[in-house]
C-alpha cells in the first residue's frame, strides 16, 4: 500500500522549491553489487564508504505535493512532518548533517516501479510488499500501517462495526496502492473498488456521493476527516490480515550498495525509541474502532 495524502483543501499551501541535484548516473559497476547475506557493520556504513547518487550528498525522493501529517507546509527539507524527521533521522546515522541532504520530487509509480533510480531513498508512504519487492529494495520498516475507512456524516455505511457490513459500499482507493487491494482482498465488497490516481480525487469523490466511503491509512484518515472533508467521519480500522504487521520501508534502488545500511540505521531508530517518539510527535491521535 500506499497511502497519501492528496486534498484539495490543502490548494493554497505554498510549493517548495524541490532542487533536483544534477548529476550522473552510478557507474554500471557499482550497480552489479550484490547482498554478501551479511547483516553490515557499523564501519561498513562510514559515511565516506557509501556509495551515494551524488557524492556527499543523501539524495531522498517523495512525491510532489507532499502533505501532512508526512510533511509540512509542503516542504520535506524543513524537517516537519513524520517522514521528513525520519529521512533526516536516518541520515544522521549515516553521517549526514541536514545541509547535506538534497530533496528531488519523483512521482509514487516511478518509485515503485522497475529501472534505475535517481536518488538514494525515498520516503512516501510505500508499504512493502513481495510484489513490489520484485522491483525495487526496501528498508527495514520505519512505520506500522493500519487500514480504515472514511466516509461522511449520514452516509449508508457511517456507524457500521463489521465488515461485513461493507459488503455493499461503493469504496474507493488510490490505485496500486495497498489500501486499494483491501478493497477487494479483505474486505471483499461485492463490486470492485472505485480507482483514483490520487487520495484528493477520492476525496471528490466522496463528497460528490460517487461512493460512499475511502480506504487510506490510519493517519490520512484523521487528516481527510479534520480537514480535507466537510463532514468526515472514521468508519473504523480494517483489522490485521493473518496478523501480519503491515510497514512502510524506504525505497532504493533493486540491489542498491546502500539498502543494508538504511535498515540498520532505521532498526537503530526503532531499538532507541526515536521511531516511537517521531510517531508521538507527529502521528499523535486518538484510536479508531477496528471493524470486526
Amino acid at each position: 500500500m500506499r497511502t497519501t495524502i492528496r486534498g484539495s483543501a490543502l490548494a493554497a499551501l505554498s510549493v517548495a522549491l524541490l532542487i533536483t541535484t544534477g548529476c550522473a548516473p552510478r557507474d554500471e559497476a557499482d550497480d552489479t553489487a550484490t547482498d554478501s547475506g551479511a547483516s553490515p557493520t557499523a564501519g561498513d556504513c562510514e559515511k565516506d564508504d557509501l556509495d551515494t547518487y551524488s557524492e556527499g550528498v543523501l539524495t531522498v525522493a517523495t512525491d510532489n505535493p507532499a502533505y501532512p501529517p508526512w510533511f509540512v507546509d509542503n516542504d520535506p527539507s524543513n524537517g516537519k512532518g513524520y517522514e521528513s524527521a525520519v529521512a533526516y533521522a536516518i541520515a544522521d546515522q549515516l553521517g549526514f548533517a541536514e545541509d547535506e541532504v538534497e530533496w528531488v520530487k519523483v512521482p509514487f509509480n516511478a518509485v515503485v516501479s522497475p529501472g534505475e533510480k535517481e536518488f538514494d531513498f525515498d520516503v512516501n508512504q510505500v508499504s512493502i510488499t513481495p510484489q513490489r519487492a520484485k522491483a525495487v529494495d526496501f528498508s527495514s520498516g520505519y512505520y506500522d500501517v493500519r487500514q480504515a475507512v472514511v466516509t461522511t456524516k449520514g452516509s449508508s455505511i457511517e456507524g457500521v462495526t463489521s465488515m461485513a457490513e461493507l459488503q455493499d459500499a461503493r469504496l474507493g482507493a488510490q490505485v496500486g496502492t495497498t489500501s486499494y487491494a483491501a478493497i477487494g482482498d479483505q474486505i471483499q465488497t461485492s463490486e470492485e473498488g472505485a480507482p483514483f490516481d490520487t487520495n484528493d480525487q477520492a476525496v471528490q469523490a466522496l463528497e460528490n456521493g460517487q461512493i460512499d466511503g475511502i480506504v487510506v491509512d490510519l493517519p490520512t484518515a484523521y487528516y481527510m476527516v479534520a480537514v480535507q472533508l466537510s463532514k468526515g467521519s472514521i468508519v473504523g480500522q480494517l483489522p490485521l490480515p493473518d496478523g501480519e504487521v503491515e510497514q512502510f520501508g524506504a525505497v532504493l534502488d533493486l540491489g542498491s550498495p546502500l539498502t543494508d545500511c538504511v535498515s540498520q540505521a532505521v532498526d537503530t531508530l526503532r531499538d532507541d525509541g526515536t521511531l516511537a517518539e517521531l510517531e508521538d510527535q507527529w502521528l499523535a491521535q486518538q484510536g479508531a474502532p477496528e471493524l470486526s
